[in-house]
């Protein structure tokens, strides 16, 4: 399961610098609108440092961690669900993400060109999302006249509930509010996911600020915080400048420069984290002499359908899970100590895996 995020925000907000320093790229990041035309996709490894003590225990053949996916999509315009800019193709980019990376432009520089003129966080990202709200509009639209003559006569409880959901949903995107600050009932949950709504995916909000402002923020900052918790989205404070600076530079003078800087660790770590926690990810581990790899699930899926993961023929063929933790392999040592201290597991179907579960999948197909 990969994870995969959508960078968005207005021209020359610094999107695509922060996207040359998350993969590594050096993608076109000049000061103009449109920079970015075809949408630049960028591949990196999520450090985990529970993979580097297996490898410390297991020596094994090969290690694979598991993935983001970055898209750094193009500059959205105010107009943009009309077509203006470079139009609907940026919403479609939008709309295979799983979450939203929105840079908001937190800094001031008269050499950098801001497309309204100024500085103003709130109307920029009341631009980007009005877009949103509007594609997501369109589409409720044209869906409602083709159930309301069943819902009407109630005549399919689906087709009332969905009609019902459609109404109070277009109520709330014509105030201006996303799909996601509304509370929705697990039946109505279920019918949203046919829509991919834009304004359903969960964001995260980087507030773009200049260096002297990285671990304290600046008022602009707090506008987005603001913004944020009204939504129920997420806010980090990063540097595009100083994270293209870290990208170049070995693991020992990252450390020293993060913590001359008052860091503990890289925006890429805290956007990784972030954006696991917002869409309820979490990870397992599998290890042995040929490999140690780490697997993103859902939270909440049970052994069966992480085995999946793996191959379908693990869930297909699924007969019981082999558990340890990576807390009690650490405590203890060795595998043979763990289960010495009966900490190593036999768990069925109805397992509900944890983060950081160490498992071997037995299955017969």
């Amino acid at each position: 399961m990969s994870l995969t995020a959508g960078i968005v925000g207005l021209p020359n907000v610094g999107k695509s610098t922060l996207f040359n320093a998350i993969t590594k790229s050096k993608v076109l990041a000049e000061n103009y609108p449109f920079a970015t035309i075809e949408p630049n996709v960028g591949i990196v490894e999520i450090k985990d440092p529970r993979v580097d003590e297996l490898v410390k225990i297991y020596n094994p053949r090969s290690v694979v961690r598991t993935t983001f996916s970055f898209t750094d999509i193009a500059g959205l315009v105010k107009g943009a669900s009309r077509g203006e800019g470079l139009g609907n193709q940026f919403l479609s980019h939008i709309r295979n993400v799983d979450a939203i990376c929105h840079v908001v432009r937190c800094f001031d520089d008269p050499n950098i060109t801001h497309v309204d003129g100024s500085v103003d966080p709130s109307r920029d990202i009341e631009t980007i999302q009005l877009e949103l709200i509007f594609a997501d509009l369109e589409m409720i639209e044209k869906r409602i006249p083709k159930i309301e003559k069943k819902a009407q006569l109630k005549v399919d409880d689906e087709a009332v509930t969905e009609y019902d959901l459609l109404l109070k949903l277009k109520e709330h995107l014509l105030k201006g509010k996303p799909a996601r600050s509304l509370t929705y009932s697990d039946r109505e949950v279920l019918l949203l996911k046919h829509y991919q709504l834009l304004t359903m995916k969960p964001v995260v909000y980087v507030a773009n600020v200049g260096e002297l402002d990285v671990v304290k923020g600046n008022a602009y900052v707090d506008e987005v915080k603001k913004i944020a918790i009204q939504e129920r989205s997420e806010v980090l404070t990063i540097c595009a400048k100083i994270e293209e600076e870290l990208a170049d530079l070995e693991p020992e003078d990252k450390a020293m420069f993060l913590a001359e800087m008052g860091l503990n660790e890289s925006g890429l770590d805290r956007l990784v984290k972030t954006t696991y926690y917002l869409l309820e990810l979490a990870t397992f581990l599998t290890a042995g002499e040929k490999e140690v790899r780490a697997w993103t699930f859902k939270r909440g899926m049970k052994a069966p359908e992480c085995a999946g993961i793996i191959h379908t023929d693990f869930e297909r063929g699924f007969i019981r899970a082999e558990i340890m933790s990576f807390d009690d392999l650490m405590k203890y040592g060795n595998v043979a100590k763990v289960k010495e201290a009966g900490r190593y597991r036999i768990e069925g179907k109805d397992y509900v895996v944890q983060d950081g579960d160490i498992i071997y999948f037995r299955f017969n197909v």
